[in-house]
């Protein structure tokens, strides 16, 4: 055999090597958690034979506590690039097999690596995490390995999309970077996020608390909002990854892809004609309304089960990718609270870094009261909703349903945040506050000194929500440019949509804005 040929058959055996991480007792123990490996999900990620690996024979550096001894080919990450419906994206997977998946430097440099060309490239990141966390014998070196990539997520953002798949552990250091990306799916059962574990908790709060309860996907995606998406299987979750791509354009410059659709644009659904229930005070469920008007009844939500007063997702208009914000009045009777007010006001600067267009649909009476909401700040999340609807450049379409009180309507992306079209369903209430408030304000010394206060009040109520409990009070100023027909309200959309690919709105040039945190 010629000295060439025994060359190219060591290559060979050396990629073997490295395609196995820490060994095959490893490999088995990671499937017996339930865990497919980091080369295994990048397989399943991608499309089939577009995988390109970088940096494979890396090797860390250390030589602290005998590790110089112990040495893996890839050192514990496998990065590089390939495509997702053929378009091109980049990948990192941490690999739990080679000493738990702990970041080294030279790990860390392997993701920088691919994130640096990402950005060269415009197109986006896609992190696989599971992670014991900072490899310890590295000492401050793992921790300048994980500020580099925080960087490198920092000026990543609103440049391309960020996705992190959290499927096993990611504690300390490790959850900053998921949480400066743009969204996080995580595996019920297999994965955890927390800054201090279990056992700290329990030394510094004297609290007894599992890894499940402190971080666990459900806790993450109902109660902190740290996860878009919770899902059942690896498999759920990778599928969760490429559909979302798919309403999303590679970079900031570019719009998301366009998919042919046979759903009619002119489809009318007499069902949104009668929707609205003839009491103020009874629910009715927004996700009929949405899966109505959307193309073929398909809408991808995003944090489901966080804040569920509000709607935020992904649909698409005659093929055009949108970002709906909607009012659930089956929650809390769709009132605006903090939490609420940061799921929306995020998930609406995404969709403005992205060019991304918004379509509103407003059923809200106010913002909840109480001291929880005001001394959680209620204030300035509440503030935060309005900013990013006001600072927003994409397009802005607004349905009105029912209830629009006070300064609900000015947040929910009325006309006077720049607003591009706002329609209004014939049922809509557009006023400062509900008619029984009002009438208190208004008469409530003639209802206290009437001979009969209910029926002075009702009579007064009537008034009040003949005059203002419409939408032509606001139409009569322009505040609302058409009272539709709920059953055409697709079709308006869709023709406000076309009508406003061409939009080109500039903000202010500065540094950059001071949101209210």
């Amino acid at each position: 055999m010629s000295q060439q040929l025994e060359q190219v058959k060591a290559l060979i055996q050396l990629r073997e090597k490295a395609r196995m991480g820490g060994g095959q007792k490893r490999i088995d123990s990671q499937h017996q958690k339930g865990k497919f490996t980091a080369r295994e999900r990048i397989d399943m990620l991608l499309d089939e034979g577009s995988f390109e690996e970088f940096d494979m024979f890396v090797t860390h550096r250390c030589t602290n506590f005998g590790m110089e001894k112990e040495r893996f080919l890839g050192d514990g990450v496998v990065t590089g690039y390939g495509t997702i419906e053929g378009r091109l994206v980049y990948v990192f997977a941490q690999d739990f097999t080679v000493f738990g998946g702990s970041l080294s430097e030279s790990f860390a440099m392997k993701i920088c690596k691919i994130m640096d060309q990402a950005m060269k490239m415009g197109a986006p990141v896609i992190g696989v995490n599971d992670s014991g966390g900072a490899r310890i014998q590295e000492g401050v070196n793992a921790l300048a390995g994980y500020a580099e990539i925080f960087q490198r997520n920092i000026l990543a953002s609103g440049v391309i999309p960020q996705i992190s798949a959290i499927f096993g552990p990611c504690a300390g250091g490790a959850v900053y970077s998921p949480a400066l990306t743009d969204f996080n799916i995580m595996t019920r059962g297999t994965s955890y996020m927390f800054l201090t574990g279990p056992k700290v908790v329990k030394t510094v709060t004297g609290e007894d608390v599992t890894q499940e309860q402190l971080g666990g996907a459900s806790v993450h995606a109902t109660k902190s909002g740290v996860a878009h998406f919770a899902v059942d299987t690896e498999e759920d979750g990778i599928k969760v990854i490429r559909d979302l791509m798919s309403y999303l354009p590679q970079n900031n410059l570019e719009e998301a892809p366009v998919v042919p659709t046979n759903d009619p644009i002119d489809r009318l659904d007499d069902s949104l004609n009668e929707i609205i229930p003839d009491s103020p005070n009874k629910p009715y469920d927004m996700y009929e309304v949405i899966g109505s008007i959307v193309d073929d009844n398909k809408f991808l939500e995003v944090h489901k089960d966080y804040a569920t007063n509000i709607i935020v997702g992904f649909a698409r208009f005659n093929g055009i990718s949108v970002g709906i914000v909607a009012n659930q009045p089956k929650v809390l009777a769709g009132v605006l609270d903090n939490n609420a007010s940061r799921k929306a006001a995020r998930f609406v600067r995404f969709c403005d870094a992205f060019n991304i267009p918004l379509v509103t649909l407003v059923d809200v009476p106010g913002f909840l009261p109480g001291t929880q909401q005001e001394y959680g700040g209620i204030i300035l999340h509440g503030a935060k909703l309005l900013f990013a609807y006001g600072e927003a450049t994409v397009p802005k379409v607004t349905v009105t349903l029912r209830k629009s009180y006070g300064g609900a309507y000015c947040v929910m992306s009325s006309k006077h945040l720049r607003g591009d079209i706002n329609y209004a369903w014939p049922t809509a209430e557009i006023a400062v506050m509900g008619p029984s408030g009002a009438i208190e304000v208004l008469y409530g010394k003639e209802v206290a000194a009437s001979e009969n206060p209910v029926a002075f009040a009702a009579e007064k109520e009537k008034e009040y929500r003949d005059a203002f409990a419409n939408p032509f009070n606001a139409a009569r100023y322009g505040y609302i440019d058409d009272v539709i027909e709920p059953r055409n309200t697709r079709f308006r959309i869709i023709r406000s949509l076309q009508q406003l690919a061409t939009k080109k709105v500039t903000n202010p040039p500065k540094k950059h804005d001071n949101l209210p945190l």
